[in-house]
């Protein structure tokens, strides 16, 4: 008898086939979910998390990590260089008290220059010195007008030429180098570029040459003015060069007394002028410009002078005047002293004692 195809042993064995496809199926998901897309990647391993269960609402800081930031450079203005202080040099010496009588070791070093001067060739160095050490002695008034006139004539010889005189200190020759400037030059022997013009007959400053030899002069310059005698003494150093006339401020104006310096950047060529009385404003092409040739701004260091400005040595419209009290308190020149005397005085270290 034929047996039915879909009798209780094939009821059996498929069943069995059922049961193995469904244990494969949940072996592929476990698997699946081990190291398929739902498990950790390659390498991770499973950490158990210890922490306690902690509340949202907890008073714990929340630490969020963020990514580094680029620094910012801030780009910030330099800094202004501070002002240089006032830069106060040795006062230069002043002369002593006029004697009645003349003094007679005084007369001994003039006596001596005047022989130095008189040797073949002069020897103008040597006589320059035994003269100045005269000035700083007590003497007579004549002997003071005649030690100054003589090395005011001597200033022509070793000063005021293109000659460097051997042996002299205050004057060197200086051979001009490649990139060289005159304004370069006169800051390095703090004396002004104008001066160094004039004693070596340069006409202008563009036409110095690299590899010629010029002179120069170790300065700086210095003034000394006399209330008393309306005169200005200038000094190299400290030795006397040259005395001029002036004019002071008038009376309830007075020129102060005490240790100026020539401001830094007040060396002027005819600037306009504001008179601090009536407030009007005068310009160089004014007919009557007061200021003459020049202004030489001066600062207050020491004295009555202390902490003052606006005050100035400048030439004048009114020569008229230079040897009174006419003026608001500047120091009056005739306008050809003046423009020499701009010529030697340099900013910052050369220095004006005022005094009675």
């Amino acid at each position: 008898m034929a047996r039915h195809p879909f009798g209780p042993r094939a009821g059996r064995r498929t069943r069995n086939r059922t049961y193995v496809v469904l244990a494969l199926l949940i072996v592929a998901v476990l698997i699946a979910f081990k190291y398929g897309p739902f498990g950790k990647s390659e390498g991770e391993t499973t950490e158990i998390d210890t922490t306690p269960d902690v509340s949202i609402d907890a008073d714990v800081p929340k630490v969020i990590e963020q990514e580094p930031q680029p620094t910012v450079v801030l780009q910030t203005k330099p800094k202004p260089k501070p002002e240089p202080e006032p830069v106060i040099l040795p006062e230069p010496d002043l002369p002593p008290e006029p004697t009645v009588e003349p003094n007679p070791e005084a007369g001994e070093l003039i006596a001596k220059a005047t022989a130095l001067i008189s040797e073949r060739p002069s020897r103008i160095i040597e006589a320059r010195e035994n003269l100045n050490k005269a000035l700083r002695m007590p003497m007579s008034a004549q002997q003071r007008s005649g030690v100054k006139d003589q090395l005011s004539k001597l200033a022509d010889k070793w000063l005021f030429n293109r000659t460097v005189l051997p042996g002299d200190p205050l004057c060197e020759s200086y051979q001009v180098k490649s990139g060289d400037r005159l304004s370069i030059i006169g800051e390095r022997y703090k004396v002004p570029y104008e001066i160094l013009l004039e004693i070596n007959k340069i006409k202008q400053a563009q036409d110095l040459q690299a590899g010629e030899t010029i002179k120069v002069i170790n300065g700086p310059f210095h003034a000394t003015v006399y209330r008393s005698t309306f005169m200005m003494d200038v000094y190299l150093q400290n030795t006397y060069v040259r005395s001029f006339r002036v004019g002071l401020g008038k009376s309830g104006m007075e020129t102060p007394t005490g240790l100026w310096r020539v401001k830094p950047g007040g060396k002027l060529v005819k600037p306009p002028w504001t008179n601090p009385i009536d407030g009007r404003t005068y310009h160089p092409e004014d007919p009557d410009y007061p200021l003459g040739s020049r202004w030489i701004g001066l600062e207050g260091l020491k004295g009555a002078a202390k902490d003052r400005t606006g005050f100035a040595i400048h030439g004048t419209k009114e020569p008229e005047q230079i040897g009174s009290a006419g003026s608001q308190g500047c120091i009056r020149m005739h306008n050809g002293d003046a423009i020499l005397v701009y010529n030697l005085l340099f900013p910052t270290f050369s220095q004006v004692e005022v005094t009675d």
